[in-house]
């Protein structure tokens, strides 16, 4: 009963974004920013588009997440191509260097991937920025939210019905341990139907099951998962930001 109602306390954080992000950046009260989804408006993603290299379906991409408390080894999918290129596409670039993890939430995620966190003040709002274009959705019934999952961030359904990702803003889910009736609780609650597999690393492994279906999950870390559980472990501030910059920089790895 604990873990729905925590599902659905985080779906509900998940439903709930500004569209617009603060004209100001610095010595602001930091707003609560009830989302793991970017909040680009949708003005700007339509009118701009991405051109990416194309990658090679054979081969398996890996990348390399380095930050205080450790690095994170990820394997990117070959079943979400625009995802993975796009990914790619922003690590060859440098994006993602200095980037903050800009929210966290124990038992839940940990956030990142906003261009305007690098050099951002301590009081600054943030989880608005992005490169100003959308993924489309590449929502895979397999590929699912267990932990160490890494998954676009989006916005809302209510503004972004075909639940197209951000271009830029990722998050790496952490969430916990179910049962089995809590499994299927979130079936009957949410319509989310779970292969034998995939419960079974719900109850051993751990993630946030109640996602499943409504964001794109493109990669997965496959060494260092501690590293998300020491990230999410750290003190946070009002919006969920670290209360001490968790900084990031993303590298292309040749695997384990």
């Amino acid at each position: 009963m604990k873990q729905i109602i925590f599902a659905i306390c985080c779906v509900a954080l998940l439903s709930n974004c500004s569209e617009k992000k603060s004209e100001t950046t610095e010595d602001i009260v930091p707003q609560k920013t009830d989302t793991v989804i970017s909040t680009t408006t949708p003005e700007q993603i339509q009118s701009q588009t991405t051109t990416t290299d194309t990658m090679d379906d054979n081969k398996v991409y890996y990348v390399n997440i380095s930050t205080t408390y450790g690095d994170m080894l990820v394997k990117l999918y070959n079943e979400t191509p625009a995802h993975r290129d796009n990914f790619i596409k922003l690590v060859k670039e440098g994006y993602y260097n200095d980037l903050l993890f800009h929210r966290v939430i124990k038992d839940f995620m940990i956030q990142g991937g906003d261009p305007d966190s690098r050099n951002a003040g301590p009081n600054v709002q943030l989880g608005a920025g992005g490169p100003n274009y959308k993924i489309p959705a590449e929502i895979k019934p397999g590929l699912y939210h267990k932990k160490g999952a890494l998954a676009a961030a989006r916005q809302a359904d209510q503004v972004n019905p075909s639940r197209s990702s951000s271009g830029s803003q990722f998050y790496i889910v952490q969430g916990k341990r179910s049962t089995e009736a809590e499994l299927n609780n979130i079936t009957r609650g949410y319509g989310v139907n779970f292969s034998p597999e995939q419960k079974k690393v719900y109850e051993t492994i751990g993630g946030t099951p109640f996602l499943d279906g409504s964001y794109t999950v493109f990669g997965e870390v496959v060494k260092g998962l501690e590293v998300i559980d020491k990230i999410a472990a750290v003190k946070t501030m009002y919006g969920d930001r670290p209360a001490e910059d968790v900084k990031m920089k993303i590298t292309i790895a040749e695997g384990k």
